[in-house]
């Protein structure tokens, strides 16, 4: 998606959608990109580098929005949970840059399930 196509869809999402809707929407498609590399890999086959690359890149920009945002001194959410999350932050940027190293299919799915997670978590809370 160019940088004009995002910052429509952003645009449009913002009328319609929370930020924590946005926010579970990017992580869960981000980990479904990630999953199609490593179903590519279960399935035997090599996974098309150059969408894993950039879906790894997606990934990390994700997660640095994330830690802008955490790192913010009027963020409301509790101390606790910035830090978990920073430090979270702090693990993906260690294993994105692993995997980028040496391409491991054992290594992107945790990834993967972490995004899952974060968005099922977004997901439920706005439902309180």
């Amino acid at each position: 998606m160019s940088g004009i196509q995002e910052q429509a869809y952003r645009s449009a999402q913002k009328t319609t959608t929370t930020g924590r809707d946005l926010e579970a929407h990017v992580l869960t498609q981000t980990a479904l990109r990630l999953a199609e590399s490593l179903q590519q890999w279960q399935d035997g086959r090599d996974p098309d580098t150059e969408k894993l690359f950039e879906a790894l890149r997606n990934n990390q920009r994700l997660w640095t929005i994330f830690q802008s945002e955490l790192a913010d001194p009027n963020n409301p959410l509790p101390l606790k949970i910035k830090e978990d999350l920073l430090n979270l932050s702090l693990f993906i940027d260690k294993r994105t840059f692993e995997m980028m190293a040496n391409l491991e299919p054992e290594k992107i799915k945790i990834l993967i399930d972490i995004n899952i997670n974060i968005a099922a978590g977004l997901q439920s809370s706005e439902n309180l």
